[in-house]
């Protein structure tokens, strides 16, 4: 429940920016498709408990088990445009006027007949449902640094072709694979083309590998980026190039990054000046959405104010039109001019 005196932040306008395809399933959603399917799930997939593993190779491995697992349970273009349609809803329901959902078309490509269509059901189930709904979509073509280097480059020039749909570039996965320069080529495709570059970093590695990510792939935003604040100079550096930071408190914590969502270190990573998007990450193993993360922070300590402040920097670091993201801010500078009501509604249990 929240504290009295306090606004409903639900009802706070916000983006949401980083959220990968499958991983944004309802745990409902995936128990059914499975059932359907007559496919065995592990325990952790349909317990109502959220994934917790450390940060190394091996606590990396079982989490990507896990995502594997419930991705195998997507065959096909219903269940693909089902997660689309189920993600805009709950994004919704809390506040979200804005979604930029992650998608990898290689992990789908081979239950509808290649890349292409998978990246063109996905897209086109997002126009349909952001006429639907009124909810804003926009779609991240996201690599893997599991994958040759090359392989993000034929996910470049895709995600070029549909640059007017298609509206960012990102790389995923277990930071320790790969070597980052490698991909610089992928990213520079997307770049000419007008995306967003969108890699992930600064999570599972420190400020040596940001750095690499930094310089190779000219990010706009970080995935995660957190690690930052392991070294003053280069969170300085990122603030004042306004390098966006997509932090996940909940799947920090789940993936070992840090003892506890807590201790993500939102208050120092701000206080240096530095964009925050709070995002889920992947609600369905690490229990938790976009609204459950606006909650770690208020209980970190963040005020109104600064609460609203996270929301419109996540507006302003989307890649929406001009007439959403205004609309969106001056609904964050309503929500703040608003009295508190002293009767917020709990958050109530999530799908994840």
């Amino acid at each position: 429940m929240s504290t009295p005196g306090r606004r409903d932040l639900r009802t706070l306008p916000k983006a949401h920016l980083h959220l990968h395809f499958t991983g944004s399933m309802r745990r409902d959603t995936l128990v059914a498709m499975a059932a359907e399917r007559g496919i065995r799930l592990p325990r952790i997939l349909h317990a109502d408990e959220a994934l917790h593993v450390d940060a190394t190779r091996r606590g990396w491995f079982r989490f990507q088990r896990q995502y594997d697992a419930a991705r195998h349970v997507v065959d096909g273009e219903e269940a693909m445009r089902r997660i689309v349609r189920e993600a805009a809803e709950d994004d919704l329901a809390e506040g979200s006027g804005r979604l930029e959902l992650q998608v990898d078309p290689t992990g789908y490509a081979g239950h509808v007949g290649g890349i292409t269509p998978a990246l063109e059901i996905v897209l086109d189930e997002a126009e349909r449902t952001e006429r639907t709904l009124g909810l804003s979509i926009g779609i991240v073509v996201a690599a893997s640094r599991t994958r040759h280097p090359l392989d993000a480059r034929t996910l470049a020039r895709l995600a070029a072709r549909n640059a007017d749909r298609v509206v960012g570039f990102g790389l995923s996965n277990d930071e320790r694979r790969g070597a980052t320069s490698e991909f610089a080529p992928a990213f520079r495709i997307a770049r000419e083309a007008g995306l967003a570059s969108v890699p992930h970093g600064g999570e599972l590695l420190g400020p040596d590998h940001l750095r690499e990510v930094v310089d190779h792939l000219h990010p706009d935003r970080l995935g995660h980026g957190v690690r930052s604040a392991d070294d003053p100079r280069l969170l300085a550096r990122l603030a004042d190039q306004g390098v966006g930071l997509e932090v996940c408190p909940a799947s920090n914590a789940a993936l070992g990054v840090y003892r506890s969502a807590g201790d993500v270190p939102l208050r120092r990573l701000r206080e240096a000046g530095a964009r925050i998007a709070l995002g889920a990450d992947d609600p369905l193993l690490f229990g938790s959405r976009l609204l459950a993360q606006y909650e770690i922070a208020r209980e970190a300590g963040f005020t109104d104010a600064e609460l609203a402040g996270l929301a419109a920097d996540s507006i302003r670091l989307s890649r929406a039109d001009a007439a959403t993201r205004e609309r969106l801010l001056a609904g964050v500078a309503a929500w703040l001019d608003a009295e508190p009501t002293g009767h917020a509604e709990p958050s109530g249990p999530s799908h994840g």
